[in-house]
């Protein structure tokens, strides 16, 4: 993918992993030290919506899905957060309960730091305040951003655009440029916005185009450009 292309979809994705590597190395220790690590099972929340928080989690090895539940019992998956990334810092922040739901897609493991710890160490470091501050607010124009871009494209495109998304997400956690998507159908789905069944009609299409290829539940993105050229998100 090309930088330019990286900048645009930059967009779309959390930078909350850029937290503790613009922080002083002694604070980031230190935080690190006072952490309680936590093993989740694939599918174990790791808390929910509406409960409040009593620290915040670092993701260090693993992946991990941020959904809400509607009132009909289904999931619509927001994002997914991978190694480096920082979960359930906002609402900490704002002294509100969670206004989603996270759980471990695979078996991953986070690291707990206590809210005694976390306010005591913003409230000391300006840089950390500042970083932040930095992520919050690109959260929100990423929400901005997803609202208005998604609800003006079809399902085929909006597919086209979550993939590129993804890749780059799989690509920061393999930490290679082999970009191989390992995510179930159902929550492939959710994060699309469509029915289970359409999104593996769509699949096969893209399939069928020498777009992805797939092996069991592996996508392999071939033409890059392609799906640019379809979501149509510059």
């Amino acid at each position: 993918m090309e930088p330019n292309d990286l900048i645009h979809l930059e967009k779309f994705t959390s930078k909350s992993d850029s937290i503790f590597k613009n922080i002083p190395t002694e604070l980031r220790l230190f935080l690190e030290s006072q952490m309680i690590d936590k093993i989740y099972r694939k599918g174990q929340p790791i808390f929910l919506e509406g409960s409040y928080p009593a620290g915040i989690y670092y993701l260090k090895e693993g992946l991990v899905k941020k959904y809400k539940t509607d009132h009909a019992g289904k999931e619509h998956l927001l994002s997914l957060c991978s190694e480096g990334e920082l979960i359930g810092y906002s609402a900490l922040l704002c002294n509100e309960p969670y206004p989603d739901s996270t759980a471990a897609i695979e078996t991953s493991r986070l690291g707990f730091l206590p809210k005694e710890v976390f306010l005591k160490a913003t409230n000391e470091s300006n840089s950390l305040m500042s970083c932040l501050l930095t992520s919050l607010s690109h959260e929100f124009s990423v929400m901005v951003n997803s609202v208005m871009v998604f609800a003006h494209m079809t399902v085929r495109e909006r597919l086209a655009l979550t993939l590129l998304i993804l890749s780059e997400k799989f690509r920061k956690k393999n930490n290679s440029d082999q970009i191989e998507i390992v995510l179930s159908r159902e929550d492939l789905a959710n994060m699309v916005g469509t029915a289970t069944e359409t999104l593996v009609r769509l699949l096969q299409e893209f399939k069928k185009e020498e777009i992805i290829e797939i092996n069991a539940k592996k996508i392999n993105i071939l033409k890059t450009k392609k799906l640019i050229e379809m979501s149509k998100f510059y």
